[in-house]
């Protein structure tokens, strides 16, 4: 669901950066009034670092291609939509501007569709479902339902962003500028590998995850270290992240130029215009790191660095709103 710089066309990209831009600044100011500044930063940071890191864990999906866990429902059932959607817009960010993983010119829709849809609709899908004193079983029930409905109506979303463009960007011939998937293309390729496959993956994580912290959420805030027992399970994860190169494929959608040139035959006249930022790190390697031991240990450590990084800049952020 990273869509890529040029597969959007600029009018596009600018309006979902127009209707984004309002969410992220009232999505600050709700989480600078309701957010604990000593015990809310760190579970905020926190998750930002998580959501980082789960998406880096990439699963094989039939057909070559490979997806990943977003998490999101996770993280807004924890600690609400409006800081869910601070927590992953962070992580969009820097996926995009550190590796190139998503583009710069579609991140604005990137957000909009994996931080904004998805940390509502999962949010008040599990509030529905969970609503009174729910069981051990419906409150697991409710989160998984929740994260599996976030994550496909985030898929169906970007689904239709990349299957408009033929019919709103084109040229005086009809040949697609920018993606040239028709809808008829683009909802099945989406909708059947996250419907099917990635989904199930998600609800279940998503679950696990939320009746551990259920289980513990005392503990979070009561305890003084708390929240240590969940930076040691990112610290594992991280350990882990290598696993996630075990999946062959790009993701469906998120080809770079030259993948997209060598599975379509050609580069639509759009997609070449628009500039393609690639990251300081592209597809989170780096030449002196490439193939073998020193790939995983990369990956592992573009995990780690952009975890610091996440904390570094919540604090910072808190920081500067304490003033």
């Amino acid at each position: 669901m990273h869509i890529p710089d040029g597969y959007l066309s600029p009018k596009t990209c600018a309006a979902f950066y127009a209707a984004i831009i309002p969410v992220w600044f009232i999505a600050s100011k709700r989480v600078e009034s309701s957010l604990d500044k000593v015990k809310g930063l760190p579970l905020l940071s926190l998750g930002a670092a998580f959501t980082f890191v789960i998406m880096m864990f990439n699963i094989p999906i039939p057909g070559g291609t490979s997806a990943h866990m977003v998490g999101t429902t996770i993280v807004a059932a924890v600690l609400g939509p409006w800081a869910s959607v601070v927590a992953l817009s962070l992580t969009l960010a820097l996926q995009a501007f550190l590796f190139g993983d998503g583009g710069i010119t579609t991140l604005g829709a990137n957000c909009f569709n994996m931080a904004f849809l998805m940390s509502f609709s999962g949010y008040y899908v599990r509030k529905a479902l969970s609503a009174g004193s729910p069981s051990a079983f419906r409150s697991f029930a409710a989160s998984a339902v929740a994260a599996y409905a976030a994550l496909n109506l985030a898929a169906l979303a970007a689904a239709l962003e990349l299957g408009i463009q033929p019919v709103i960007a084109h040229s005086l011939d009809g040949r697609p500028l920018y993606a040239p998937y028709p809808l008829g293309v683009a909802l099945p390729a989406m909708m059947i590998p996250n419907m099917v496959f990635l989904g199930p993956v998600e609800a279940l994580g998503t679950a696990l995850a939320l009746s551990y912290i259920l289980k513990t959420g005392g503990v979070l805030y009561k305890e003084r270290g708390g929240l240590r027992h969940l930076w040691v399970l990112l610290a594992v994860l991280i350990a882990l992240v290598p696993l996630g190169l075990l999946a062959a494929g790009t993701p469906w959608g998120e080809w770079s130029r030259e993948e997209f040139s060598r599975l379509v035959g050609y580069v639509p006249q759009g997609m070449q215009s628009v500039p393609g930022w690639k990251g300081f790190f592209p597809g989170y390697s780096a030449p002196w790191a490439a193939g073998g031991y020193g790939k995983a240990a990369f990956y592992a450590l573009s995990a780690l660095g952009a975890s610091v990084v996440s904390v570094f800049l919540i604090y910072l952020w808190g920081k500067i709103w304490r003033r």
